[in-house]
């Protein structure tokens, strides 16, 4: 029985989820769900690019918290349009779904917005199981992690697309063996991108902008052309 309610959930989950889609790209929009650990530096990642690209892109966000709306208000400062969900409200819910992010979507105006980050909750087990319509997913792991999560959380690695590796600036000071861990990444998704950076130092940052900018570039490209 409780297989079955799962799989009902996760087939409702990703009707909804092709629908957010098909917002998405009918705007333009390049959406990438962003998971990681607690404390792993996704918020600071995301206000840096911001501040670096805000010039040159429309961004917006969906901030998913249990509780406190602590990092949107890092990311509002900036003058672009943030949403926060949390979930304590309905069970503390250690994760986004597509509904969650659908609602939120009602309250944003996507007719100019062209990059959508969607912080999800820091865990990395239940966010790899809900599509939310995002086209990457994007998994930030910290060096004080250690080279083992790959192997402990492997469905997190496995269903994303880009690895960013954040606070390599600590690595003089850490025992964490970055060949083993990328040995271990490629063991559960040989395919999964990386790139070592530090959002602090920005050692690193240019990599993942240059990233951000292609992937934009080339769903344009895709929509310029499916248009013709």
């Amino acid at each position: 029985m409780k297989i079955q309610v799962l799989t009902d959930v996760l087939k409702a989950n990703q009707t909804i989820a092709l629908e957010n889609k098909k917002i998405f790209d009918k705007n333009q929009i390049l959406v990438l769900n962003f998971m990681s650990s607690p404390g792993a530096g996704k918020t600071l990642i995301l206000e840096k690019t911001i501040e670096k690209l805000k010039k040159d892109f429309n961004f917006a966000v969906i901030e998913g918290d249990v509780a406190t709306s602590n990092d949107a208000e890092r990311l509002a400062k900036y003058d672009i349009p943030v949403v926060q969900i949390t979930t304590e409200s309905f069970g503390g819910a250690c994760h986004l779904d597509a509904n969650m992010v659908k609602k939120a979507m009602e309250t944003l105006d996507l007719s100019g917005v062209q990059i959508l980050f969607i912080e999800n909750i820091g865990n990395l087990i239940c966010p790899a199981g809900f599509d939310l319509g995002e086209d990457k997913k994007v998994i930030v792991l910290s060096t004080t992690e250690g080279e083992d999560k790959p192997s402990k959380y492997p469905v997190a690695f496995r269903n994303s697309d880009l690895l960013l590796i954040n606070k390599i600036d600590l690595l003089p000071h850490l025992d964490i063996d970055l060949d083993l861990l990328m040995q271990n990444t490629k063991k559960v998704n040989p395919e999964l991108f990386s790139i070592k950076l530090s959002a602090k130092t920005e050692q690193g940052f240019e990599n993942w902008l240059d990233w951000l900018v292609r992937e934009y570039r080339s769903k344009s490209k895709k929509k310029s052309s499916s248009g013709k």
